[in-house]
């Protein structure tokens, strides 16, 4: 069974940036996709990014697109979010899960999250000034 545990949120101001941690372990063989989300409190649960490493490809949502990117360290059984440019909105948990072996489809929104597993406790990134 794949185990997922996310790290690295904080708080941050405004402008500044933050780095998460996606760490790996169990089944994780082969090429997947591994993809980020984060919920705020009253909304729904948003796809931030995605990346495969069956073909290298990324997959960003159009708020983030320019300020996060989704490092990979295959030695580490990690992928990371690189947050850049924060702004109050991206203050959320964040999340990370294991989709099938591209991103073709995230961020499988319901009825498709069973395509996600492995779902970590997630963790809290606050945005403040």
């Amino acid at each position: 069974q794949v185990q997922l545990v996310e790290s690295g949120g904080g708080l941050v101001q405004p402008g500044g940036s933050l780095r998460l941690s996606c760490a790996q372990s169990g089944f994780i063989s082969g090429h997947y996709a591994t993809g980020w989300f984060r919920q705020a409190p009253g909304k729904e649960r948003e796809g931030v990014s995605c990346i495969s490493t069956a073909d290298g490809s990324t997959v960003y949502a159009d708020f983030v697109q320019g300020r996060f990117t989704i490092p990979v360290d295959n030695g580490k059984n990690t992928v990371y979010l690189q947050m850049n440019s924060l702004k109050y909105e991206d203050a959320a948990v964040y999340y990370c899960a294991r989709g099938p072996y591209y991103c073709t489809g995230f961020p499988w929104t319901p009825p498709y999250t069973f395509a996600l597993r492995g779902w970590g406790q997630g963790t809290q990134v606050t945005v403040s000034s």
